[in-house]
């Protein structure tokens, strides 16, 4: 464990301490860096020169390109989140299902599912769907766990399904295509929405009391006017899910253009529902820079950490531990997701992927495991932190707009069915990969290192005595001027 020396250890374990003492996580960072950078400098283990390179590494960060598409897609999430589409398409799809056991529940699962393709925020998506569904559910007669628990678990499938912001940030950390982080994740999120429903389907037939239809003076008359009430709440979502995501998949746009084009959907959208004003745009804005400010400062204390870090063996230490865990690459990956699912107790996202994340990318390369499969892997399992009890935050904001009548003993126990179903997924894209392979391009790619550019030298042997042409037609200049001496 020494073999690099004690300093890469110890800077884990300051890390680890000061976080568990409750100091902001962007700082703790920075302040763990700077001061075991001075203790390298000062014994001799760390290049002073190394510490030039932060205020680069900082203004690359506030300079890339990629990080822009987080405030562009946090800003449509907070006006979609306020225009009334989520109430629409609940109160719709609530009444089309509503007369078969659990319709309530497979109505929450689905609009979570196209909410978190257009909002790509859990809070937005627990919260909407906790306020309206949950006294609805309550009132008759679901059990407060399930009720509470598919609130919960519907809304986390956003961490999943594109357009996440986890997967831009694991997209930048692995340096690899948005694109095809959210390509490979179709099919681990259609796969998740699948499980969640056939748990609510077996829930119905073993124990239909506890999820029962609704009555019909609640949900009314199936008819064609209410077909069509979903539908027009369901196409705009739909267009506007095509307009993010089909332009980056065609390659018309790059995610940053993409997330402008969605906040032009989403103000779209607010003004078909009379909603659109500036009190609701200045909300929108507020909240988009505060997560923002709080990532990017995450983000630069990450990269004064990992400077020194590296600087210190502490990639080759980590690359050593890991690289010799039994059972090869399936070994690794098993090991790195039950760390990452210790770590979810107390760490965000966020957290995680720029602390966690460059320390695994070497050896998961280095073990020939695509980076593509590992960034969607590690994204489905970093969904259980929101899942967690008693840190889960789906849980707190489930918590926060659940009336008194509702135990948080209730919120906790029900929350623990649907993420061993979360676990259930990580397994199974651990032991089949297709499922986010196959959606990937396959089609050969040209290594840039390899081409060779060769080009005969006038004169050269075997270069003949022509100048190469480079595929243009050869110039006809005339017989050479003679000269009378």
């Amino acid at each position: 464990m020494f073999d690099f020396g004690i300093i890469p250890p110890a800077m884990f374990v300051g890390m680890i301490i000061f976080m568990l003492y409750g100091f902001p996580v962007a700082f703790s960072l920075a302040a763990v860096g700077l001061f075991f950078g001075l203790i390298g400098v000062v014994t001799g283990h760390f290049e002073q020169a190394f510490l030039q390179a932060l205020p680069l590494r900082i203004f690359g960060i506030v300079s890339n390109d990629l990080l822009l598409a987080i405030p562009f897609f946090t800003f449509m999430g907070a006006i979609l989140e306020r225009c009334g589409l989520a109430e629409d398409l609940l109160e719709g799809t609530g009444k089309l299902f509503g007369s078969i056991p659990g319709g309530l529940a497979y109505a929450v699962i689905l609009v979570g599912a196209v909410l978190g393709a257009i909002t790509g925020t859990v809070a937005a998506s627990v919260i909407t769907m906790g306020v309206i569904s949950l006294p609805i559910m309550l009132k008759y007669g679901y059990n407060p766990r399930l009720a509470t628990g598919v609130i919960a678990a519907s809304g986390t499938i956003t961490q999943v399904i594109p357009p996440s912001l986890v997967l831009i940030v694991l997209a930048d950390q692995l340096g690899r295509s948005v694109g095809d982080m959210y390509l490979g994740a179709i099919g681990p999120s259609i796969l998740q929405i699948a499980i969640f429903l056939l748990f609510i389907l077996a829930m119905s037939i073993i124990r239909p009391k506890d999820l029962p239809a609704l009555p019909p003076e609640a949900r009314g008359e199936l008819n064609m006017a209410l077909v069509w009430r979903v539908l027009a709440g369901m196409v705009p979502s739909i267009v506007l899910i095509f307009l993010v995501l089909g332009t980056i998949f065609m390659g018309l746009a790059t995610p940053t253009e993409a997330g402008a084009l969605g906040v032009v959907g989403a103000m779209a959208l607010a003004a078909m529902h009379r909603r659109l004003s500036w009190d609701l745009v200045k909300q929108g804005m507020h909240s988009t820079m505060h997560i923002t400010a709080m990532v990017v400062f995450i983000l630069v204390g990450a990269t004064c950490f990992s400077l020194v870090f590296q600087g210190m063996n502490g990639g080759l230490w980590i690359e050593h531990m890991l690289s010799h865990v039994p059972g090869g690459a399936v070994g690794f990956l098993i090991f790195v997701n039950c760390f990452i699912f210790v770590l979810a107790f107390f760490l965000d996202f966020f957290e995680i992927a720029f602390i966690v994340i460059p320390m695994l990318a070497p050896v998961a390369q280095s073990l020939g495991i695509d980076l593509i499969w590992f960034g969607v892997l590690i994204c489905i399992n970093m969904q259980t932190s929101f899942m967690h009890p008693p840190f889960g935050f789906a849980l707190f904001y489930l918590r926060s707009i659940a009336p008194r009548s509702v135990k948080t003993t209730d919120i906790y126990m029900g929350a623990i069915p649907w993420l061993c179903m979360q676990l259930i997924l990580v397994a199974i894209v651990i032991f089949w990969p297709e499922t986010v392979t196959y959606w990937l391009d396959h089609t050969p790619k040209v290594d840039p290192s390899t081409v060779k550019i060769e080009v005969p030298l006038f004169g050269a042997p075997g270069g003949g005595n022509q100048m190469p042409n480079f595929g243009l037609p050869p110039m006809n200049l005339g017989e050479p001027p003679k000269i009378n001496p």
